[in-house]
């Protein structure tokens, strides 16, 4: 069977490692002419570790992340709001929470994917898919090749993806109400004590920080604005030294420490959940079919997850491509919803203007039952994965399973 994929992110290459693990012939297709990341970094939750260890890479994965302990709550003005001990997620999923900073993450994923014998093919942009006579999809690319396949995989996004247009007829994203600033700082002196995630909490703004290591890290500033603005990369700084100058210390330090060249600026979008993730030959995987805010703290774990389960789902369907799409989308329909609506509860939550919701937001987070929000989130993320419940460490080395 071979199959193309368009786009080279997180789902397109877990899907092309996964679909040669399980000897499928795969193209990659990307339309930048090189690597891009425009992310900062990426916690990669037990769920996600688990298909990392299928996939050959966690061990590696291991070696350049941080083992974040706690999620830590507080208030613009430095109030504890509460502590989330991610040690007991890890324990109960058998599998490690790591902080990776993202060009870290994908590079270890394209090396695999190499390993494998398959090299992602940038500046290959796809300008349609049309429908065949035999009523299949082909791909159309803008040099005018036609590329036709047995499978063709949309991992291609979530602002413009063809795939997602040619199942669904309407490919645009929703503008969630708030912009995010991203960056990574690296210094030579220490800057975290511990590696814990602090996520600040304000009216309308909020600000996390993840540390990887004593000496370097990734961190997210928000807020809330009704306006899509022109991008200005020169004055991003700026902007979120004037919007946070009276946050505390740790959220002041780690802006001045970061370059301008590695601050990023983005207004958030997602996607309203759709029923069905394919037609024809054609799925759409990863962002292209349940992009999630950033709130979630699942994007990149749920397309981890898109890619072994379809390549599973195609192995398991061997020339029935129809039948695999149909297994894997109601394999992973309800789970990736809830991860989308839960993420836009939670930027709702959190971005809210009003100022009074606010305090009864950090009055009910004080009061909140961390353990069993721990607990909770573990039995979630765990959905459809062999993982038990306070397993301990269940995993049997690289690409086992």
């Amino acid at each position: 069977m071979d199959i193309v994929i368009i786009g080279g992110g997180v789902a397109g290459v877990a899907s092309a490692i996964a679909l040669r693990q399980q000897g499928f012939s795969v193209r990659v297709l990307e339309r930048h002419r090189e690597k891009t990341n425009i992310g900062a970094g990426i916690v990669v939750w037990p769920n996600a570790a688990f298909v990392l260890d299928r996939l050959g890479v966690l061990a590696e994965m291991e070696t350049v992340g941080g083992r974040p302990v706690a999620m830590r709550r507080r208030s613009n003005a430095g109030e504890d709001l509460g502590s989330l001990d991610i040690t007991l997620i890890d324990n109960r999923m058998g599998y490690p929470s790591l902080s990776v900073l993202r060009t870290e993450f994908q590079d270890i994923l394209l090396r695999r994917l190499s390993t494998l014998g398959v090299e992602v093919e940038y500046g290959t942009a796809v300008e349609r898919l049309a429908t065949s006579e035999a009523g299949r999809a082909r791909v159309l690319l803008a040099r005018e090749e036609m590329l036709e396949a047995d499978v063709i995989i949309g991992a291609d996004g979530r602002m413009s993806s063809r795939a997602r247009l040619y199942v669904k007829g309407d490919n645009a994203p929703v503008y969630q109400g708030f912009i995010n600033w991203i960056g990574v700082v690296e210094s030579e002196d220490p800057m975290f004590d511990d590696i814990a995630v602090t996520d600040y909490w304000g009216v309308g703004e909020r600000f996390g920080i993840v540390p990887v290591s004593a000496h370097k890290g990734y961190w997210a500033g928000g807020a809330a604005s009704m306006e899509i603005q022109a991008n200005a990369p020169d004055r991003y700084k700026a902007e979120l030294a004037a919007l946070f100058a009276s946050w505390p210390e740790a959220v002041r330090r780690v802006i001045d420490a970061t370059p301008v060249q590695r601050i990023n600026k983005i207004h958030v979008h997602d996607h309203d959940p759709m029923p069905r993730w394919h037609r024809d030959n054609v799925i759409a995987i990863g962002d292209a079919s349940h992009a999630s805010l950033p709130t979630s703290g699942q994007g990149a774990c749920q397309a981890l997850e898109d890619g072994w389960h379809l390549a599973n789902c195609l192995a398991g369907h061997p020339g029935d491509p129809r039948r695999a799409f149909e297994a894997f989308t109601e394999l992973r329909l309800e789970k990736t919803r809830a991860v989308t609506m839960t993420g836009r509860a939670i930027a709702a939550s959190l971005f809210s203007r009003d100022e009074q919701a606010c305090l009864r937001r950090n009055e009910a987070s004080k009061a909140s039952d961390f353990s069993a929000l721990a607990a909770g989130m573990a039995r979630g993320w765990s959905q459809h994965l062999p993982l038990a419940q306070e397993a301990g460490d269940l995993r049997t080395g690289p690409g086992q399973g």
